[in-house]
């Protein structure tokens, strides 16, 4: 069993809080702001090329965020090859650097060619992690939930692993429960469940399974209420880490009464 009753090390850092959060897709600067405040996360992505290209929701992003109080984790999105994930993964280095956190050698490693489903590609993620880490890099790949493929990331240096729940923003959940049991189950590394997840009961499973952390995005900065639900999704990761700690009642096949059967009283008729 994973001990998650303590920070939780990734790398060289350590962590409070087991949510993780993303930058993309709300509605404007100050919602993020008051959501990152309400989510009580202490690591935040960071799109790098679309910072670099001062896409629409990132103006102004960089300056935005009071990056002395969140440990930023560039990444790769947008990405189709290794040779491009690295070459980019070497611009957020630089652009941590200009956050004030010299010594963040973090990337959060994507590499997608499919545009349709933006499903990760697992050769290029591999070719692009083992460079990464020559580079003294701290890789956090992002994957499918391919147990063999986990391993081999891990053996590689990787950090972390970070397999889907479902597509990317798909809000489906945990899609493939199987095989994220199985990972959490055998990997050595943190397992950080990441894309997917729509509902804060959602992120709880994750952590009832064992993961060490759920990164969301699209589930809060799309939702009709970003901080109430940045807060929700705090209090679901705390619960389902709260709850595999303690650890859970076992499944029956039948009934167990919660009460004992021996000196009940019975009527005289029994």
């Amino acid at each position: 069993m994973r001990n998650n009753n303590q920070l939780l090390q990734i790398g060289t850092k350590s962590f409070k809080s087991r949510l993780f959060t993303g930058t993309g897709k709300y509605q404007d600067l100050k919602t993020m702001q008051q959501s990152l405040i309400a989510s009580k996360c202490e690591m935040v992505t960071v799109a790098i090329r679309r910072v670099q290209a001062l896409e629409t929701g990132h103006k102004g992003l960089m300056e935005g965020i009071d990056w002395s109080s969140y440990w930023m984790l560039p990444n790769t999105a947008g990405c189709e090859s290794a040779e491009e994930a690295v070459r980019v993964a070497r611009l957020g280095r630089e652009l941590a650097k200009l956050a004030g956190q010299e010594e963040n050698n973090f990337i959060k490693l994507e590499v997608i060619p499919d545009k349709v489903n933006l499903l990760p590609d697992p050769f290029g993620t591999l070719e692009a992690a083992e460079q990464l880490i020559k580079e003294g890099f701290q890789v956090l790949p992002y994957i499918n939930a391919d147990p063999l493929l986990a391993k081999r990331l891990e053996l590689v240096g990787c950090c972390t692993v970070m397999p889907l729940g479902s597509p990317i923003g798909s809000g489906q959940g945990l899609q493939n429960e199987a095989n994220i049991a199985i990972i959490i189950e055998n990997a050595k590394v943190p397992v950080i469940v990441d894309a997917g997840i729509g509902v804060p009961s959602e992120a709880a499973h994750a952590m009832e399974m064992g993961a060490d952390a759920v990164l969301i995005n699209s589930a809060i900065a799309l939702s009709k209420n970003p901080i109430a639900m940045a807060e929700a999704m705090a209090k679901a990761v705390e619960a389902g880490l709260g709850a595999f700690s303690a650890g859970r009642l076992p499944k029956r096949v039948r009934a167990s009464p919660s009460s004992p059967i021996e000196g009940q009283i019975r009527s005289k008729e029994s």
